[in-house]
């Protein structure tokens, strides 16, 4: 039995599309709590994060929007998820995916703390691997993977607690990277398997690959899980919506992979855009997702009307 410490972030500020604020409230309404205490699990809901308020911070970088408050939540985060690993399993509702500057830089302390390396793996249709300095967008929710790793660039922003090295960090679902980010990754020893390898080589082999890594290593595992992972035919509440994504059932193989390693030790849901949705379709989707990553079998699933 786990006890998930369920973690509202209604972080906005990352992007410029208004509506993943509404993204905690979302998964509460599409029944996360109970999708894991059917399982046999305990939840506690901490209620919303609320960081504490900065003045502006001018960044030489002109495109850069909503510094001060990023950065704001970034400490909120990482000490929210510090303080929640303590006693269970922190699951971080977002909110873009500037949240997991936070929600990861928590994860890394706790680690830390417990003398065992920390291993991320992200899905997700980019990369997230600019820097405030490189981002043509000016959008903080594509800079977490750059900030994890610890690269330069992130001036005003806590030093990331312990930068997990690339061999740790793990990426399934890729297919949006622009050139700069595709120069920076380069020289990485991160592991990038995008749709063209998941289309030859099927989605179970890397993220196996992956965890005998984790496992041999005795590390912690964090799961960034954002929505354009999923093909946006069956998740449309995205703002960043891309062609080809990963289907149904290669998304609950992957949670179910994940729960029968027994190596997941905290999970972010990102960038769930209800205003965006169509009748909740997209928060009861990554609610299912979590029921499979907590122990639902595909016999388990009952009948659905859509």
């Amino acid at each position: 039995m786990t006890t998930c410490i369920l973690i509202g972030a209604p972080v906005d500020s990352g992007q410029k599309r208004a509506g993943c604020l509404m993204g905690p409230a979302a998964y509460r309404v599409a029944g996360l709590a109970a999708a894991i205490t059917e399982l046999g699990h305990t939840v506690t809901d901490m209620g919303d994060i609320t960081p504490a308020p900065r003045a502006p911070m001018p960044h030489p970088n002109p495109a850069i929007h909503h510094l001060a408050e990023t950065v704001a939540w970034t400490e909120a985060l990482t000490e929210a998820g510090i303080a929640a690993a303590l006693t269970g399993f922190p699951i971080f509702m977002g909110g873009d995916h500037s949240l997991s500057l936070g929600s990861v830089a928590g994860m890394s302390a706790h680690a830390a703390a417990l003398g065992r390396p920390l291993f991320v793996l992200w899905l997700d249709a980019h990369t997230d691997f600019h820097t405030p300095e490189t981002t043509v967008s000016g959008n903080l929710h594509g800079t977490p993977v750059a900030y994890i790793a610890g690269r330069a660039g992130f001036a005003g922003f806590p030093p990331f607690p312990h930068p997990v090295p690339g061999h740790r960090i793990g990426m399934l679902g890729i297919r949006s990277i622009d050139p700069a980010e595709g120069a920076a990754l380069m020289p990485t020893d991160i592991e990038i398997a995008d749709m063209r390898v998941l289309d030859e080589r099927g989605i179970r082999a890397p993220l196996a690959e992956f965890l005998d890594r984790v496992r041999a290593e005795n590390g912690l595992l964090h799961v960034s899980l954002d929505v354009d992972f999923l093909d946006p035919s069956i998740a449309p509440a995205v703002g960043t919506t891309v062609p080809g994504g990963t289907t149904f059932r290669e998304a609950h193989l992957v949670m179910e992979l994940l729960h029968e390693s027994g190596l997941v030790s905290s999970l972010d849901l990102v960038e769930l855009n209800p205003f965006l949705d169509d009748r909740g379709r997209t928060a009861k989707l990554m609610v299912d997702l979590v029921g499979s990553l907590m122990g639902r079998k595909v016999f388990d699933r009952p009948t659905r009307s859509y």
